[in-house]
């Protein structure tokens, strides 16, 4: 079989005898992928990604406050997809600026709760913890604190932080540890630092070396 041409901007039409997989999709295939995906899915139907997602997606969830129409929801969603969250809650306001996303929320399973008290209803009745993610007085360092397995980070606002309600649903609050001059980092840049801190903490990983 001959490899598709590689492009600037994904790849060209399939060249040789299409895959007969019910994953691909014939319009991609005839065209070219120029879609932001890895390889593996390179010419895949959308529904055909998702469903192969769902079953490889990481056990925690992603939630972030959104009361003032915050421009990180984007990057945290498209942080989420890369480290296969199992779902992003968006807690306020139900309309987001999605261009940060890089179109990876229609890929990534996204809810929304009105306030902060139906979020953490879900969040029991799922019976998962919400870790709380901000540098508040008696939060614990990211770099000492065991994430669950199981479990919700949550954001708040870029600036404000966690709202009051936020901080009393956490079961902890952590924050990441700096060293420069600033008072804190973007919201979207926290979100993936903690996201990958849960990563290291329960993802196994092969060493070819050793």
């Amino acid at each position: 079989m001959e490899h598709p041409e590689q492009t600037t901007h994904g790849v060209g039409p399939w060249q040789g005898d299409w895959p007969t997989g019910s994953e691909y999709d014939p319009e991609l295939l005839e065209r070219g992928d120029t879609r932001n995906v890895i390889d593996r899915y390179r010419y895949w139907r959308m529904e055909a990604i998702v469903a192969d997602l769902d079953g490889r997606r990481h056990p925690f969830h992603v939630a972030i406050e959104n009361w003032q129409h915050d421009l990180n929801i984007g990057s945290i969603v498209r942080s989420a997809n890369a480290f296969a969250a199992e779902s992003v809650h968006i807690i306020g306001r139900r309309r987001w600026n999605k261009r940060g996303a890089m179109v990876t929320d229609r890929y990534q399973h996204v809810l929304q709760h009105p306030d902060v008290a139906a979020f953490a209803e879900w969040a029991k009745e799922a019976g998962l913890p919400i870790i709380g993610i901000d540098n508040i007085p008696g939060s614990v360092i990211i770099e000492t604190f065991t994430f669950p397995r199981r479990c919700v980070l949550l954001f708040g606002q870029e600036g404000p932080g966690l709202s009051p309600e936020a901080i009393a649903a956490s079961e902890a609050i952590v924050e990441i540890s700096q060293f420069g001059s600033t008072r804190s980092i973007n919201a979207s840049a926290a979100a993936a630092v903690t996201m990958h801190a849960w990563i290291m903490q329960h993802v196994r990983f092969s060493n070819p070396g050793g």
